[in-house]
């Protein structure tokens, strides 16, 4: 199933530009004034399903904390499992860390040590693909344990960071729904 054009902007007409969050000259886009309406929720989700529809999919891996939200819908679409990556000491579990670097300091995520297995495939989810830093540490953790992260899809890239770059170099394909240029 293909989405028209104008269910596109219907998604992006529904997230919420916040000017000066989280400090000043940065524009923020609030994903969830998206996720409370139905119709956007629904192309969002439709959007992510139908490119992966068929593509062999174990597990749809959720970046704390939005992608969370499309991740488990995801799963549930696509007859796979749901992982959540979090921030450390959130899991109750023995867990492996990937730290990564950000532009002032470094930060860390955490998943459980027998989340995959080697050579489950795993989607890796979040809303939004900035500096690429966190998808890209995500994608580690899943090839940490011999899975293969097929895809990292988001709803929204702010083209200018060249997050896709980052991940892309690692041999991980991006998908997302709505390019920003942030101009």
């Amino acid at each position: 199933m293909m989405l028209a054009k104008d269910c596109f902007d219907y998604v992006r007409e529904h997230i919420r530009e916040v000017p000066n969050f989280p400090k000043e000259g940065i524009l923020f886009l609030d994903i969830t004034t998206a996720v409370k309406d139905s119709k956007a929720m629904q192309y969002m989700i439709d959007f992510l399903a139908d490119k992966f529809k068929d593509e062999k999919i174990d597990y749809i891996a959720g970046i704390e904390s939005r992608g969370f939200i499309f991740g488990a819908a995801l799963a549930y679409r696509l007859n796979a499992g749901f992982i959540p990556i979090r921030k450390p000491n959130k899991l109750p579990a023995e867990t492996i860390k990937e730290t990564y670097s950000l532009e002032y300091g470094t930060d860390t995520i955490e998943m459980h040590s027998d989340a995959l297995k080697s050579g489950d495939r795993v989607l890796i989810i979040d809303d939004l693909l900035a500096t690429g830093g966190t998808a890209a540490a995500a994608c580690n953790l899943v090839k940490r344990v011999g899975a293969v992260p097929v895809a990292a899809a988001f709803i929204i890239e702010l083209d200018p960071l060249k997050g896709r770059e980052k991940i892309e170099a690692s041999g991980v394909k991006v998908v997302s729904m709505l390019h920003y240029d942030l101009d």
